[in-house]
Order: C-alpha cells, then structure tokens, then sequence
C-alpha cells in the first residue's frame, strides 16, 4: 500500500523528467505542405472545438471556403468569427448538423448542394464533379480493440461504451477502405487518420478520464497537433496512391487485422446501406 502510495507521489515527477523525450516522439508528425486553396471547399465536421477546429483554421489559412458542419449552430457561429479575424478569410461559414440525426444529415446534404457513411454517400456526386477530393475520416489506435458484431451492431443487445468507441473507430477505416475500393478511377480519394492522444472535449463527460489527462498531461497532444495528420492527408499532392491507407503522424499506419478484412468491409458497407435505406451499388 505504502508502494503504491509512493509510487502515485512521484510519478508525475518521473513524467517530468521524461516528459521532452517522449512528447518529441509523439508529437512528430507535422504537416509542412504549403499547398494553398484557393477557389477550394473544404467542410469540417466538428469544427467548433478541438482537432476539427484547428483543422478548419488552417484550411481558411489557406485560402480555402470553409463550412463549418457544427450540431452547436452558435458556438459554430463564434468560431467562424474567431477564424475569420485571425485569417482574414471571410468565406468561413457556419452550417447545422448532427451526426446522430439522420434527418440532419439529409437537410444539411440537401442544402449544401466530408464525413460519415450517410453524409458522403449523400455528397459523393458534388465529389465527384468537383475532383480532384479527397475524404479524411478520423478514427484511432483504439480500433485495434474493435470488433464488429453484426448481432449487436447499434448496441441493441448489449452496450459498453468504451467498447462501443473502439467499434466505431474500426468502422471508420473499414468504410474508408471499402469507400476507397468503390471510387477508384472517380479522382475522389479517401484516408482514414489516428490523430494521436489529443487535450480535446472528447473526455468532458468523465472525470475519470479528465484527472487521467491532467496527469498524463506532458504526453497529450495540443489540438493544434492532433489535426496535422489529418491536414496532412487533406492537402499533400501526391497522395492520391494511398487512396484507402489509415495515417498516423503523417506516415502510413499499420491497422490491426480485422481492419484489413475486405469481407467484413463489404459486409459493414451493405448493412449499413440497408439500415439507412440507400442503395448498395
């Protein structure tokens, strides 16, 4: 007990010590591309906070239009503001929309004539007129633990949310995989992303994880971090090859093995197709 005690005490000073050493290692990956877009769209789904802010700021940087897809319409509006004065890029734009709402996606897709399955399939067309695109899903190391239970694929029958997380993030590149298979020769490219350990809202409904974070803290990515893989994937010419890889630290990335599974890709993509009432072709 004493042991323990002592060794919770000095822990953070021991992270302390080591703290530059590792957080050089886990905060590599920086995107240097100095592509810039003008006459280029770019949206950004939860771009009111964290990794797809910072994402969205440098974006505008760049010259881009930028829609903000935000659920908060008024903290989406306050970060527009924000963008736009620190870019001076006034083509920074809010717009209402919900991933957990089916309806919000179809009016958001509606009236923006990228995202998760039923947002891409529903813009795939504009993508494709517009191409070159690309499509940046972010997902996470977490996937290694991920399985998908075609059973219990919406947690119907049984739910842990920590688990559920790890699911979820093994869909991501497995849509993006499967996605990347269906648009080859469309010049629409897409890339799945783990943007490292990121200070993020992620964790604001546990304070468990939030004191886990503070004294984890030196080995935590800023958002600023957390986004440059992802930017990375956005924007470096030449990518168009790794069509369908996942990145980390703007490298290629190994993915675990149910990842790499094309049967369970395909599978995932029928299903969900099914489940949101949209054809399969």
């Amino acid at each position: 007990m004493i042991g323990a005690l002592l060794l919770l005490l000095f822990l953070p000073f021991f992270l302390y010590i080591a703290a530059p050493q590792i957080r050089k290692m886990l905060s590599s990956g920086v995107c240097t591309s100095t592509v810039q877009l003008s006459g280029k769209v770019a949206m950004v789904t939860g771009a009111n906070t964290g990794i797809g802010k910072e994402t969205a700021k440098d974006l505008a940087q760049r010259g881009a239009r930028v829609y903000l897809a935000c659920r908060d319409i008024q903290k989406g509006k306050s970060v527009a503001r924000e963008i736009q004065t620190l870019t001076g890029n006034q083509e920074v734009l809010v717009r209402q929309l919900d991933l957990a709402d089916t309806k919000s996606i179809r009016g958001f897709a509606k009236d923006f004539l990228a995202g998760h399955f039923l947002l891409t399939h529903l813009l795939l067309e504009k993508l494709k007129e517009s191409a070159p695109s690309r499509i940046v899903n972010v997902s996470s190391l977490a996937h290694h633990l991920g399985r998908i239970h075609f059973h219990n694929l919406q947690g119907e029958k049984f739910y842990n949310a920590g688990l559920a997380y790890c699911h979820s993030k093994l869909a991501n590149i497995l849509f993006t995989q499967e996605l990347a298979r269906r648009l080859k020769g469309s010049g629409v490219t897409t890339y799945s992303v783990h943007p490292g350990t990121v200070n993020s809202e992620l964790v604001r409904h546990s304070t468990f994880i939030k004191w886990m974070w503070w004294l984890f803290s030196f080995f935590i990515k800023t958002p600023e971090q957390g986004a440059q893989t992802s930017l990375y994937c956005a924007i470096t010419e030449g990518l168009e090859i790794l069509s369908g890889h996942h990145f980390s630290d703007c490298s290629v990335a190994w993915v675990s093995a149910q990842a790499r599974n094309e049967t369970i890709a395909r599978r995932l993509w029928d299903v969900s197709c099914d489940l949101l009432g949209i054809p399969m072709n």
